[in-house]
């Protein structure tokens, strides 16, 4: 079984936000593939379902971000889910709006909801999906952590979201080669 984390703030208040981008390119997959989120485990919205012949389990944290580590860990064990097996997307300041990186493993790159899932599995060692959201513009001056957080609690601009409808589908994909191809495949077609 694979299992398949989008990241995000639970509630109407924050479902447009920035910082929501893993929840809906996870929303935008479950409707292509006709998986409801019809379950609850581990503090997290849950949907079962079979795609290209794999088994599923999707799962949007009803956690906030930061503390997302929690409830994938839980269904980690709960489903003994292999860490090759689990995809984490996620929402990310330092590519541009709109790109995808698919990576194999690597560090938390400072993403407060990936350093707790690293924590809560004493391993980063996992494939995730990283979506652009660019940074707040500056003229030239570094910004503060405050600015960082209202720029991730903000909702996208319209313009902003007609680029996120398009890459939700390009994250779909992908998550679909990843299901048949692999990680590397994946990485190959899409970084």
């Amino acid at each position: 079984m694979k299992l398949i984390v989008g990241l995000g703030n639970p509630g109407k208040n924050y479902a447009h936000n920035r910082h929501n981008v893993g929840f809906q390119c996870l929303n935008y997959f479950a409707r292509l593939h006709s998986v409801p989120f019809d379950h609850r485990q581990c503090h997290a919205k849950v949907g079962i379902g079979k795609v290209g012949g794999e088994e599923l389990l999707l799962a949007r944290p009803g956690t906030f971000v930061n503390l997302s580590g929690q409830s994938v860990a839980c269904l980690v064990r709960k489903h003994h889910i292999s860490l090759s097996d689990l995809l984490v997307i996620y929402d990310d300041l330092d590519l541009p709006l709109g790109k995808i990186r698919l990576r194999q493993s690597g560090s938390s790159g400072g993403h407060k909801g990936m350093n707790s899932i690293i924590s809560a599995l004493g391993s980063e060692d996992f494939p995730r999906i990283r979506v652009g959201i660019g940074r707040p513009q500056t003229e030239g001056q570094s910004i503060s952590e405050d600015a960082i957080v209202n720029y991730v609690l903000n909702d996208f601009s319209p313009q902003e979201e007609a680029i996120i409808r398009s890459v939700t589908a390009r994250v779909s994909e992908a998550i679909d080669c990843f299901l048949t191809q692999g990680i590397k495949a994946a990485m190959n077609k899409f970084n």
